[in-house]
């Protein structure tokens, strides 16, 4: 009879509990206080160990083939290439000063980087490791897009409010728009048909027709927080589809999810203190957002909805970049 009860009570146990996250992927995590590159277990939040970069690291992107982390190393005027097997630095890149955010061309040979000193965009042939040109664009470029094709490299300017749309067989500027306050990030959606700018201070995202170049919807993430003193607009990232659209929002200490079909919020995620960059993990079950007054990445289970844990890294966690393992 005790046995019959012991057996019903752990099996009631059982049942009630969550199954442990599978380890599947890591994270990078750039810290631009400490010099380094966090790594963590991305199910577990378990620290798994750092990439000494050089100095104020930022913005990183992966290769096509998934197989390098490229990493903005803005004090120190260059774009590292890591290797992620082996978690060494294989080459130093000659970024143009102060690199903050870029992205790698869809064919994986080029660079184009914000050079927020500078006020222009690098384009720099990978193989070679030399500058193919500078595009001159507004003040303080940061955040940078390229079109699936490769045909289309957007940056934008914080300190005149604009977006540049730069033809990137020529380095010919299309078109220069005024967006939202302090533009922080470009996102692509739709294969290509729908380009998302961002406005930190404003809380907005400008949303473009790639084919007219011209604004077609605003989205305004103030009146979604009614009790939020600053609502801002930060880094962004989409599932694969299309249909999950998530939102940093930096000093408002939250990442908000739109759903792309009626451009509105469906829900938000608390975070840590000032989160500017998020990242998904590959399988995007697990969202990952950096935090850097809080010195924390907070993990989000995107089938729950819910936060799941929060690593405390310290430093100023800047953006998350996740990996199959």
């Amino acid at each position: 009879m005790i046995r019959a009860w012991l057996a019903a009570l752990i099996a009631v146990l059982l049942a009630g509990c969550t199954p442990a996250a599978r380890s599947n992927d890591i994270v990078f995590v750039s810290d631009e206080q400490a010099n380094v590159v966090h790594i963590v277990d991305g199910a577990t939040g378990r620290i798994e160990g750092v990439l000494a970069t050089g100095g104020r690291p930022r913005g990183m992107q992966l290769s096509p083939d998934r197989r390098t982390l490229y990493v903005a190393a803005g004090n120190a005027n260059r774009i590292e290439a890591w290797d992620i097997a082996t978690r060494r630095r294989t080459r130093l890149l000659n970024s143009g000063p102060d690199p903050e955010r870029f992205v790698v061309s869809p064919d994986g040979r080029s660079l184009y980087i914000a050079n927020e000193n500078d006020s222009a965009v690098s384009f720099l042939d990978i193989a070679s490791n030399r500058p193919i040109r500078a595009v001159r664009v507004g003040p303080e470029p940061e955040g940078m897009g390229v079109s699936p094709d490769g045909r289309l490299v957007v940056a934008t300017s914080e300190a005149s409010s604009t977006a540049h749309f730069i033809d990137a067989a020529t380095g010919a500027v299309r078109a220069t728009v005024m967006v939202g306050n302090r533009p922080r990030d470009v996102l692509f959606l739709d294969d290509g048909r729908r380009i998302w700018v961002s406005s930190e201070q404003r809380g907005t995202i400008s949303v473009f027709d790639a084919a007219t170049l011209r604004i077609v919807h605003v989205i305004d993430l103030v009146p979604a927080f009614p009790d939020v003193d600053q609502v801002q607009s930060v880094e962004m990232k989409a599932t694969r589809d299309g249909r999950r659209v998530f939102v940093a929002m930096g000093r408002s200490n939250r990442v908000a999810e739109i759903d792309p079909a009626t451009m509105q919020v469906v829900r938000a995620f608390p975070t840590g203190e000032r989160t500017w960059g998020i990242g998904l993990s590959p399988d995007e079950t697990r969202l990952y957002a950096a935090s850097g007054l809080s010195g924390t990445l907070t993990i989000v289970d995107l089938a729950r909805n819910r936060v799941a844990r929060t690593v405390n890294l310290g430093g100023r966690p800047w953006t998350a970049l996740a990996v199959a393992r």
